[in-house]
């Protein structure tokens, strides 16, 4: 029994860890909403190495529609602007002092439902990934039983168990998709 519970957690830490890491991709796809991890994918030029903004400066949501970044270093100003303006966000940030703010512009109609295919199709990979930890788990119970570890029932009530799991993480995944529509969708 034990061979099956270890099988039960790798597989269980494996799905949690796919919906985690696809929250982190739907949160860099963007709402109408200003959100710090918007930013969170850009790298700076710093001292001639590329590193993520938030190694260089402050990013806070300072209302709904805007975002101010603030560099710990005034020489930074400028690198942190420039790589923003480059950015495949289409964003126009302005400068005032030490603080860039960066306005969110209205996402149009089109926009939204381009947005919505990108996460669908984040979430099909997470999907896919989902169901290739349940085959790996599988497998593993079927090499347990070819090797007398455990008996066919066992084998049968384990591929149970994973096939529950896997049934819970796309619902899991489903959610967190819908959550991220419904967002693009609300203006």
């Amino acid at each position: 029994m034990i061979m099956i519970d270890d099988i039960k957690t790798d597989a269980t830490t494996r799905m949690g860890k796919s919906v985690e890491s696809l929250r982190h991709e739907l949160a860099k796809i963007r709402t109408g909403r200003a959100h710090p991890a918007l930013l969170d994918h850009l790298l700076v030029s710093y001292y001639g190495s590329d590193v993520p903004i938030k190694q260089v400066a402050n990013v806070t949501a300072e209302d709904a529609r805007t975002l101010a970044v603030t560099p710990w270093e005034k020489g930074m100003v400028q690198a942190v602007e420039k790589a923003i303006m480059q950015s495949d966000l289409g964003l126009n940030p302005s400068t005032a002092g030490m603080v860039i703010r960066v306005p969110m512009p209205p996402l149009t109609e089109e926009r939204r439902r381009d947005l919505i295919k990108v996460a669908r199709h984040e979430a099909e990979h997470t999907r896919v990934a989902v169901r290739n930890i349940r085959r790996d788990a599988n497998h593993e119970l079927k090499e347990a039983t070819k090797e007398k570890l455990i008996s066919e029932d066992e084998e049968r009530r384990g591929e149970e168990m994973v096939q529950k799991l896997t049934d819970k993480y796309v619902r899991n995944i489903d959610e967190v998709l819908a959550e991220k529509e419904e967002d693009l969708m609300s203006i």
